[in-house]
């Protein structure tokens, strides 16, 4: 009798799809969080690069919030103090307990990475991120009642704030920032005139000022009907066509047509009532061509949007700079402005508002 000899064929299984894993890097959190207990250096690196909800695990979040808070309070951070930290707040054992904390401390021998592994966190949330705010703009692109435009800004205002909140400025030394400055005196003293900003073709304001600066946000305040609309239109008329500068005009007052007929009789030189009613004559008709030739061709912007909001206001202006190049923004006016909802009361808000409107000017 003949046995035939078993013949073994490799086997082919197919896996389930599991889906994909969000961004992470577990290791590297542990390494921070360990590093940060170990060497008190650590802390003072880390605090400007992450935030608790960089971490991916819950747990960690904990951990670092502890050590913001110990960091806040100026007291030391290591892995007694932590521990106390989390045990005040009763989460030392959702954590994991003391025995996680000293895991953690011993997975590390020194600091001396923890800037570059603190890096790959950051990075790693800042992928999440831009999952999630992609993820709530497709579900939003599904859905038939959602307004376009609306759905637009939240896409734009989202990611902004992504970059706004995890690219840091760099620290500069002195010795860099004297150079600028030298460079812009040398450039300066190279002119004939003393306007080293943007010239208001207001001669005395001018002088004073030696024109707006870049960065600057500039108030002007005076009492209703006193002509605050009227010389800030000036102002951006005189930049736009006699220093070919570009300027947008935010009116949440009046509309954009109300605002360039403003700026028809003020360069036709013809009666207000005359314009707005049309009874014109001949020689005034080509008068009327001829002067507003120029406002044609003002690189001047105007958007009209009532009550627009700071975030908006923010958006539209990135969008204005990034086309046009920018030199200068008009808002009518700042009281008019809606500000974030939580902002409490309405002082509260216009004071939120003015300062974001000093963070667009640096930006």
């Amino acid at each position: 009798m003949i046995k035939q000899k078993a013949v073994t064929r490799p086997i082919s299984i197919q896996l389930p799809d599991f889906g994909k894993v969000p961004p992470q890097a577990i290791d590297m959190e542990e390494a921070v969080l360990g590093a940060i207990m170990l060497e008190k250096e650590a802390v003072i690196t880390i605090l400007d690069i992450l935030k608790p909800e960089s971490f991916y695990k819950e747990s960690h979040q904990k951990i670092f919030k502890a050590v913001s808070d110990l960091s806040a309070k100026e007291y030391p951070v290591d892995l007694y103090t932590v521990t106390e930290e989390l045990k005040a707040h009763n989460e030392l054992e959702s954590v994991g307990g003391p025995l996680y904390l000293t895991q953690l401390t011993s997975k590390v021998v020194s600091a001396a990475n923890v800037d570059y592994h603190a890096r790959i966190v950051a990075q790693k949330y800042i992928q999440r991120e831009l999952i999630r705010v992609s993820t709530e703009i497709q579900t939003r692109s599904f859905d038939d009642t959602t307004d376009v435009m609306e759905l637009l800004d939240f896409s734009e205002n989202a990611l902004f704030q992504i970059a706004e909140g995890n690219i840091k400025r760099e620290v500069s030394p002195i010795n860099m920032v004297i150079k600028e400055a030298i460079k812009e005196i040398e450039e300066a003293g190279k002119r004939k005139d003393s306007m080293v900003g943007i010239p208001s073709g207001f001669t005395s304001l001018d002088r004073l000022t030696s024109g707006w600066q870049k960065s600057e946000l500039v108030i002007i305040a005076a009492r209703p009907s006193m002509g605050k609309t009227a010389f800030a239109l000036s102002m951006a008329r005189n930049m736009a066509i006699n220093h070919g500068k570009k300027v947008a005009i935010f009116s949440c007052e009046m509309s954009s047509v109300q605002l360039v007929n403003r700026l028809i009789i003020a360069e036709a030189d013809i009666p207000g009532d005359k314009i707005r009613n049309g009874r014109l004559n001949e020689e005034e008709w080509k008068q009327l061509d001829s002067r507003i030739k120029k406002l044609v061709q003002a690189p001047i912007f105007i958007d009209d949007t009532p009550a627009i909001s700071i975030f908006e206001l923010r958006a539209k202006c990135r969008r204005l700079m990034a086309q046009h190049k920018l030199d200068i923004v008009i808002v009518d006016y700042l009281q008019l402005m809606s500000g974030p909802e939580n902002a409490g009361s309405r002082e509260q808000e216009v004071s939120t508002i003015s300062r974001s409107l000093k963070s667009i000017a640096k930006e």
